[in-house]
């Protein structure tokens, strides 16, 4: 079941602010508040949309192909296709996804190093 309460839904809803890159109806980037590089936003789908499954399997398919996109607009208006980027989705307690609504992380703006570290 998905939490109408989470911070994403209540940044959707403006109970939250949030520091906006780019919006439409259909998505919604904005900067972490606790980055991981020099370069850090989040990108979510509006709607209500656990994780990727959820929205795979739920959102129409314009839905899901305008907020790829989105993603897309994001990376370009961050200036960071020349020089790289890492885009992360993380789904539930394992990959230690922290805010039970669908969204894609976009790190940049420096050398990310290796993709895991090793425990």
């Amino acid at each position: 079941m998905y939490d109408q309460n989470n911070i994403f839904a209540r940044i959707l809803r403006n109970e939250i602010p949030c520091q906006k890159i780019a919006e439409d109806e259909w998505f919604l980037s904005f900067y972490d508040v606790a980055p991981k590089a020099v370069v850090h936003a989040l990108v979510i789908p509006k709607g209500p949309y656990k994780n990727i499954h959820d929205f795979i399997s739920n959102a129409e398919a314009e839905r899901v192909v305008c907020f790829w996109k989105g993603v897309d607009t994001t990376i370009t208006l961050l200036s960071l296709k020349e020089n790289g980027y890492r885009l992360i989705e993380n789904t539930g307690n394992n990959s230690h996804q922290e805010v039970p609504h669908f969204h894609v992380h976009i790190l940049g703006g420096q050398d990310l190093g290796p993709k895991l570290v090793k425990s």
